[in-house]
């Protein structure tokens, strides 16, 4: 039975798993797929707001230079030196024309063609690469010009050998056709204006650097020629069959160059799409993965690609696969934990009752420990205080004879005074009678509220008040053996927070041992002395046999003491009363000679 158990249990374990790996498939399948399509459409969304920032810029870029031929066209002196073309007369004038409006447009060149499509006048007449005596016969903007439209072309310079876009315009024998009656005037030739397109690449690539795209621009024939990336340029989209190359010669529309075929996959497909075009442009090896964004430019002629790389967002699959994989796990063992856990609710459910019955008893037996021990510990404090009350018996007696004799020495010298009638002797006599009563009450409560058990209730108290009170009770002592007591800034006004009456016990005690220490010595001095900074000190002073540097560290130890009367505990309880005032209690040798106590506690109000 017990092999059979485990056989089962086992089985058990291994079907878990099995639901777990393949739930954790589907997780990852499902997270994938969808960051996958989030990523894409964010990219996609991106791509359509660059676009429009592309090609506002490229539009305004171009528009700068579209209207100059329209505008040189109505010169009258462009007519005339095309029926005058070999006049120098009229040729020099124009050509040095042409170059100031090439300098003042920031056109790349100026020219004027014939009839026949030779350039006749130029802005670079004077440059090694002149265009005037070459034939453009072949250009498309020729062409269109010369049918009486404005052309538009995109080509490599078959002088120059620069990328350029030609605007032209046609120059008619009365000049522009502004009206019906003039539109059949003859066409003698066309303006054209040739912009330098590498300028607009170059800030079209910075754009593209700044927002993380790559750019290419291609002609109707899909190959490209302006772009972000200069190893695309002049590579074709699509393969480069025959036709193309013959239509590319007879165009010469990329001069001499050679076109070669972009190594994209899957193969370009032309087309506008909604759909994600994702290619990998470049070989196996240093290719990379971007998703197409096409746009056509009517105006120019051009198709424009927006290219976003996925590397983002392929780099940031296998984090988020990997956070899903850990959540999936985690909620796979918060549901078997949970499984099991209610399970065990049962038989855990008695064992938790004894428990709790158990720590219930044993609360109220620490509860009831605890306060045995306060209540010990207060006993404690108490039989201290009696102990120093103890100690200081003899002089307290003294001092309740001295004003008990004088109230009945100056009772008996009543009656006299009575007898005979001295009334202002008897009221003066009654007067003092009353003050040495007023003496001996304050004594005696005084002496009736420090041994009174202290009820724990803290508050703010007077440091000034409590050293008063606890020098009514040892002045006895301070006069009898005629101690000279010396006080410093003991009446400030600052406030502690603790229980006064325990307050005194500490400083009560620390007289006591101090003028003990004095009664073998001369002079007897005991000084107290109050400072008041960031925390509160009490020093208490005397010029006695000092403490032995062996005791230092066990002076405040429990049952320790020099003295065969003392029982070891005053220091001990001290120390614990001014800890419980959050404060600290030290001790050290005066170097006149003596020892000296110091107590630092925080300050609750400065008066």
């Amino acid at each position: 039975m017990p092999y059979m158990s485990k056989i089962i249990t086992r089985r058990k374990y291994l079907g878990v798993g099995f639901i777990i790996l393949l739930g954790l498939a589907f997780t990852l399948r499902v997270a994938y797929w969808f960051h996958l399509e989030h990523g894409y459409e964010m990219t996609r969304q991106q791509s359509n707001a660059q676009m429009k920032e592309l090609l506002s810029f490229l539009s305004g870029s171009l528009s700068r230079y579209e209207s100059i031929p329209h505008v040189l066209s109505t010169n009258p002196l462009l007519a005339s030196a095309l029926l005058k073309q070999d006049d120098p007369d009229t040729i020099t004038p124009l050509n040095r024309y042409l170059e100031e409006i090439q300098s003042i447009t920031e056109a790349l060149d100026i020219y004027l063609v014939n009839i026949d499509g030779d350039a006749i006048a130029a802005s670079n007449w004077q440059q090694s690469y002149s265009f005037i005596g070459k034939n453009y016969a072949f250009r498309p903007y020729f062409k269109d010009a010369i049918e009486g439209k404005m052309g538009r072309y995109f080509a490599v310079g078959t002088s120059s050998n620069k990328r350029g876009y030609y605007f032209s315009y046609p120059i008619y024998s009365h000049g522009y056709p502004v009206t019906p009656s003039q539109g059949e005037a003859k066409v003698l030739g066309a303006i054209v204006v040739k912009v330098d397109v590498t300028e607009i690449e170059q800030q079209s690539t910075g754009m593209a650097r700044g927002s993380n795209y790559e750019f290419a621009i291609s002609d109707p024939d899909h190959i490209i020629f302006l772009s972000s990336r200069p190893e695309w340029r002049l590579t074709a989209l699509t393969p480069v069959t025959h036709q193309l190359k013959q239509r590319i010669e007879s165009s010469r529309r990329y001069a001499n160059r050679e076109i070669s075929p972009l190594a994209i996959e899957p193969p370009f497909a032309p087309s506008l799409a909604a759909d994600y075009q994702i290619y990998q442009i470049g070989d196996d090896k240093r290719g990379a993965e971007f998703m197409d964004n096409a746009a056509y430019m009517s105006d120019a002629g051009w198709q424009v690609h927006i290219l976003s790389p996925m590397t983002p967002i392929y780099r940031s699959l296998p984090p988020l696969l990997l956070l899903y994989g850990a959540l999936y796990l985690l909620c796979a063992l918060a549901l078997l934990f949970a499984i099991e856990k209610r399970k065990n609710t049962r038989r855990m459910q008695q064992a938790h009752e004894q428990l709790e019955q158990r720590v219930k008893e044993r609360t109220q037996a620490l509860e009831t420990s605890h306060q045995q021990l306060k209540e010990a510990q207060d006993e404690l404090i108490q039989a201290a205080k009696l102990t120093v009350i103890g100690s200081l018996s003899a002089s307290i007696n003294h001092e309740i004879n001295q004003p008990l004799a004088a109230i009945r020495s100056y009772a008996q010298n009543t009656q006299t005074l009575l007898s005979r009638a001295k009334w202002d002797d008897v009221s003066s006599n009654i007067m003092t009678i009353i003050e040495l009563t007023d003496r001996l009450a304050a004594i005696v409560s005084q002496f009736k509220s420090f041994t009174r058990k202290s009820q724990g209730n803290d508050k703010a108290i007077s440091v000034a008040q409590c050293i008063r009170d606890a020098l009514t009770i040892v002045q006895p002592e301070v006069d009898k053996q005629g101690i000279d007591l010396v006080l410093n800034n003991t009446e400030c006004q600052t406030l502690l927070w603790g229980d006064p009456i325990r307050l005194q016990q500490v400083l009560i005690n620390l007289m006591s041992n101090a003028m003990v220490a004095m009664r073998a010595n001369n002079p007897k001095q005991l000084i107290i002395g109050v400072v008041v900074s960031n925390r509160l000190e009490i020093t208490i002073e005397d010029t006695g046999t000092g403490i032995d540097e062996s005791q230092m560290q066990k002076i405040f130890d429990p049952y320790y003491t020099s003295s065969r009367q003392g029982l070891g505990l005053g220091l001990s309880i001290s120390r614990r009363i001014v800890e419980a005032m959050q404060g600290k209690i030290s001790v050290a040798n005066r170097q006149q000679g003596g020892a000296i106590f110091q107590i630092t506690l925080p300050i609750h109000a400065v008066g």
